[in-house]
């Protein structure tokens, strides 16, 4: 029966003459329409195999068209709200208009970004943002590249391949993606040596790992959990001291992208500025966390360092493109001209309660004709993006009582906008801090169609 009910699937070529099929071919293109085909059809074999009846041609050609669409529609602006801020598979850090708009001048034309106007020789692709970043940052230098994971890459290889590196075991951590320190120090050709433990970690633990072969001390900020209780851990002033008389440098990852210290922000939030004056040699965040700008590794200090990372090969693979740079010119440029609360990021931390309850409230009004149900309740958010671990705010959010929270969440996500919120036993969230003031409108339609034969509990 299995090898009958196979022979009677079509082939990919029937599906691709059929009438739906060529309107596809002709919307998509041939080869990706043909390959989502394949596909749905190796799928109802290996199902006809296992004794499941196939489908019918048009269901099959159904699946792969709809693949298709989903990919080939590509990015698709949601609307959060999670309440987490820095939401890494939302794209973290949402740009200021400023920085939008200068990554769609650099990407509809050409621009001035490897060359010196005024003498016409080849320039320095990131050199604007990075003299920016020395002002802000008190540094010698700095250098642009693509994510922090590729900066703290390029410190290891150019600093201590070959040598080893002095870590904490308490600072061995996993940044997402199942990556992990010990895996990008590897990659680097420098050695792990740990020291100390999970909980506890002196200076005098460095002191006794150093030797002959010792090529750096590297602090990793804890970004994405945090440790409490028995604890501690040495000054970043005391390993900057220990390093300088070992003769190695001192390297500090601080993760988040925090260039000053800000009122509001947490004590154990280290900051790039702060950091350096503490006397680590280099420093090495993230462009897309509390910075506010898009993905990016930043690497600040000494200029002998800096220049030697900037000349190792390895900066030429992991270098930036032109649309990240003049996002992140735009945006390190409002930093240094006072304007950095005006980023998206920084207006969403700092929100007032108030203003967040009255969010909450238009958006519990709005419904209000289609769900009684819709109840305004205080929640929690989060920063979230490995920023500020431990750290939560509280907030406002309208929670609707559904019988069944993860369909009807799926129903929000698969919409148009496409809106994604907080699922809980009885009910889903939406928690108004992350929701930017002009997305309310479609984040009222978009509930009101996910209601569209759902059972909601309106008791």
């Amino acid at each position: 029966m299995a090898v009958d009910a196979r022979r009677k699937l079509p082939s990919v070529d029937a599906l691709l003459r059929s009438e739906p099929g060529r309107r596809a071919v002709a919307h998509f293109g041939r080869a990706l329409v043909k390959h989502m085909v394949a596909g749905a059809l190796d799928e109802a074999r290996a199902g006809a195999a296992r004794g499941i009846a196939p489908p019918s041609d048009d269901e099959l050609l159904a699946r792969a068209i709809g693949l298709v669409s989903k990919i080939a529609t590509g990015l698709t602006p949601v609307i959060n709200a999670t309440g987490v801020v820095l939401h890494t598979n939302l794209g973290r850090a949402p740009l200021p208009e400023a920085a939008a708009r200068a990554a769609y001048r650099a990407a509809s034309g050409y621009s001035d970004l490897e060359v010196d106007r005024e003498s016409g020789t080849r320039g320095k692709r990131s050199a604007r943002a990075e003299a920016m970043l020395v002002a802000l940052t008190g540094a010698e230098d700095a250098l642009v590249v693509n994510n922090c994971a590729a900066a703290l890459l390029l410190a290891l290889a150019a600093l201590a391949r070959r040598k080893e590196v002095l870590v904490s075991r308490g600072e061995l951590i996993e940044i997402g993606g199942e990556f992990r320190i010990p895996d990008i120090m590897s990659a680097s050709g420098a050695k792990l040596v740990e020291v100390g433990t999970t909980n506890r970690t002196r200076t005098a633990d460095y002191r006794a790992a150093i030797g002959e072969r010792t090529g750096a001390i590297l602090r990793v900020h804890p970004s994405n959990y945090r440790v409490v209780g028995f604890t501690a851990t040495p000054p970043a002033k005391e390993l900057a001291a220990l390093a300088a008389r070992a003769g190695v440098p001192f390297v500090f990852d601080v993760g988040s992208g925090l260039l000053q210290r800000d009122h509001g922000m947490p004590a154990d939030e280290p900051a790039v500025a702060d950091a350096l004056t503490d006397g680590a040699d280099l420093v090495t965040c993230s462009g897309d966390k509390l910075l506010g700008g898009p993905q990016a590794g930043i690497l600040v200090g000494r200029g002998d360092i800096v220049r030697k990372l900037r000349a190792h090969p390895i900066a030429r693979a992991v270098r930036v493109d032109k649309l990240q740079i003049a996002a992140l010119e735009a945006v390190v440029a409002m930093h240094a001209s006072g304007r950095a609360s005006d980023l998206p990021v920084r207006r969403m931390l700092q929100l007032p309660l108030d203003e967040l309850s009255r969010r909450a409230h238009r958006l519990s009004q709005s419904l209000d004709g289609d769900l009684s149900g819709a109840r305004v309740r205080a929640c929690t958010s989060v920063v979230g993006g490995g920023s500020m671990p431990g750290t939560s705010m509280p907030s406002w959010g309208v929670a609707v009582k559904t019988i069944d929270p993860t369909a009807f969440a799926a129903r929000l996500r698969a919409g148009s906008p496409s809106v994604f919120c907080r699922v809980e036993p009885d009910a889903v969230v939406f928690d108004v801090r992350t929701v930017l003031p002009d997305q309310l409108p479609d984040l009222t339609r978009a509930i009101q169609y996910a209601l569209e034969g759902d059972d909601v509990d309106e008791d």
